[in-house]
């Protein structure tokens, strides 16, 4: 089977995956496929149903009424714009038990696959190179330092008004990595084919060039 005309990049809370995706998708002329804000976009729709991952019946019947749509690098749920909605402290401590729900799982990752049958994507999570898109052309791993991570991520909240410290990011990226790696469904693993690359010293620009420059070698 040919591989996937995709570039799967994995790796821990706050490693630069997401702005690092992007950038590639843009320099590639590709577009960019936003999972992990597909699954906040989903723990926005429970909290707002007051749902939570005991009633199976609602669950599913949440489930199956999401609609989740990607305009440029805005996401939406049912009509509205929650891309700022979606990234609140309050969405960034419920994704992970929802993303870690093999019910929520398998309902995404079918549409996720679904989306990505065309090609031309570049698409960031923590088991796109896994079980998403196991069959991607090209598989990163791409990881950092906590402490690295967390002053990103610090910096990030900063921007956009969200109050958090550097001591609170930095104990919320640990737990997010605790949780990720032992979760019972699709754990956070490096793909035994994918490349690792450590950014912890490296700009934006440095790791996108290096991805750009993997593909295109690629032929």
């Amino acid at each position: 089977m040919e591989p996937l005309q995709i570039i799967a990049i994995d790796g821990p809370s706050g490693a630069g995956k997401s702005s690092t995706a992007k950038r590639i998708a843009e320099a590639l002329h590709w577009d960019y496929l936003d999972t992990g804000a597909m699954y906040r976009a989903t723990s926005l729709a429970l909290l707002r149903a007051g749902l939570g991952l005991e009633d199976e019946a609602a669950l599913m019947g949440a489930l199956g009424n999401l609609r989740l749509e990607q305009k440029g690098t805005a996401i939406f749920l049912n009509g509205e714009d929650v891309s700022v909605a979606i990234r609140s402290p309050e969405i960034t401590r419920f994704v992970t038990p929802v993303s870690a729900d093999g019910r929520v799982r398998k309902v995404l990752v079918e549409q996720q696959q679904h989306i990505g049958r065309r090609g031309g994507f570049v698409v960031d999570g923590r088991d796109i190179g896994t079980v998403v898109f196991p069959g991607a052309a090209l598989k990163i791993y791409l990881t950092a330092s906590v402490e690295a991570r967390a002053q990103r991520r610090f910096l990030e909240q900063q921007a956009k008004g969200i109050p958090m410290s550097l001591e609170e990011v930095a104990a919320d990226i640990q737990r997010r990595d605790t949780a990720d790696s032992t979760r019972a469904v699709a754990p956070l693993r490096q793909a035994q084919d994918a490349v690792l690359l450590d950014s912890s010293d490296m700009t934006l620009d440095e790791v996108v060039a290096q991805i750009v420059a993997m593909w295109r070698a690629l032929g």
